[in-house]
C-alpha cells in the first residue's frame, strides 16, 4: 500500500497510519495522490486487519491542498468535461473516507488548507498541534467554498453559522479557534500531536469493530431521517449488535471483572 507520495504502516494493535510525504511541497496533492488516497480508503474498508486509521503529514504541514504546479496549471488546459472529471475524483476521496466503516483520525500537525482542510474534516476525529492552521481557502482563488463535500460536512461539525463564515471568507484560523468552534477534539504541543492521536486510535482499535462500524453508519444515515425513523433505525441497529458475539463477550468479561477481548482485536479493551 506504500506509494511515492505517502507512506502507510500497520501496527500490531490494528492502527494503520497514513503519512503524506511531500514535505518540501507542504504535502500538497497531485492528480496521482488524489487517486491513490481514494483507492486506499476503499481498500481499507475491506481490510479486516485494520481497526482504525490515522492520517497525518510529514514536516510542518498536514496538507496544503492541491499542488499549484501539478494541478492548477494543468486545469487551465482542460475543457469543462476535463475539469469536472478532476473535481469528481477529489470528491470521491472524501466519499470513500466517509464510507469507510473504520474510525479515521486526523493528526493535524500543521497547515491544513484547501483540500487538506477538507480531508481533515472528513476524518471522524481531529487532534491538532498548536501550530495547526485550518482554512477553506477556495474563495481566495475565485472558487466557491463548497468543494469536496465541505458545505455538507462543515455545518455538521461546527454549525451553520461558523461554516458559513469559513466557507464565504476563506479565512485561516488557528488551532485554538478551531477548538473553540468544535472543529478539533483537542490541541496539543507539536511533539504530542501524533502520539495523542495514536493513543486514541489504539483505544478505538481495541474496541468493538462491528459496533463502531454501525455507529459510523448510523451517524451518516440518520442525518436525513425524521426522529421516528432514526429511533426505529437505531432499534434495529442495536438489535443487530446484540446478536453479535462482542455483546456477550462484554457481559462475560464484566462478570469476571476482566478486560474485554472483542472479536478481531489483538489487545484487550479496558473500561475507563
Amino acid at each position: 500500500m506504500d506509494a511515492k507520495n505517502f507512506r502507510s504502516e500497520l501496527g500490531n494493535e490494528g492502527v494503520l497510519t497514513i503519512t503524506l510525504s511531500r514535505p518540501d511541497r507542504l504535502n500538497s496533492l497531485t492528480f496521482a495522490l488524489y487517486e491513490e488516497l481514494r483507492d486506499t480508503f476503499a481498500e481499507l474498508d475491506q481490510n479486516a486487519d485494520v481497526r482504525a486509521i490515522v492520517i497525518t503529514g510529514e514536516g510542518r504541514a498536514f496538507c496544503s491542498g492541491g499542488d499549484v504546479d501539478d494541478i492548477i496549471g494543468e486545469l487551465f488546459s482542460r475543457d469543462m468535461k476535463g475539469v469536472l472529471a478532476f473535481t469528481r475524483v477529489t470528491g470521491a476521496l472524501i466519499r470513500n473516507m466517509r464510507a469507510c466503516r473504520k474510525p479515521i483520525l486526523a493528526a493535524v500537525n500543521g497547515t491544513a488548507v484547501g483540500a487538506g482542510a477538507v480531508i481533515s474534516l472528513a476524518a471522524d476525529f481531529r487532534i491538532a498541534s498548536t501550530t495547526a492552521k485550518f482554512g477553506f481557502i477556495f474563495p481566495q482563488v475565485g472558487l466557491c467554498g463548497a468543494d469536496m463535500g465541505a458545505a455538507y460536512l462543515l455545518p455538521r461539525v461546527v454549525g451553520l453559522g461558523h461554516a458559513t463564515d469559513l466557507l464565504f471568507t476563506g479565512d485561516i484560523i488557528g488551532a485554538e479557534r478551531a477548538l473553540a468552534i468544535g472543529l478539533v477534539r483537542k490541541v496539543v504541543e507539536p511533539d504530542a500531536c501524533v502520539p495523542e492521536t495514536m493513543a486514541l486510535a489504539t483505544r478505538l482499535a481495541s474496541g468493538p469493530a462491528f459496533a463502531h462500524a454501525m455507529t459510523k453508519q448510523m451517524l451518516e444515515s440518520e442525518y436525513t431521517m425524521s426522529l421516528d425513523q432514526a429511533i426505529e433505525s437505531e432499534a434495529q441497529a442495536q438489535a443487530i449488535c446484540m446478536m453479535h458475539p462482542d455483546f456477550r463477550a462484554s457481559f462475560d468479561a464484566w462478570q469476571k471483572k476482566q478486560p474485554i477481548q472483542f472479536e478481531g482485536s489483538k489487545i484487550p479493551f479496558s473500561r475507563k
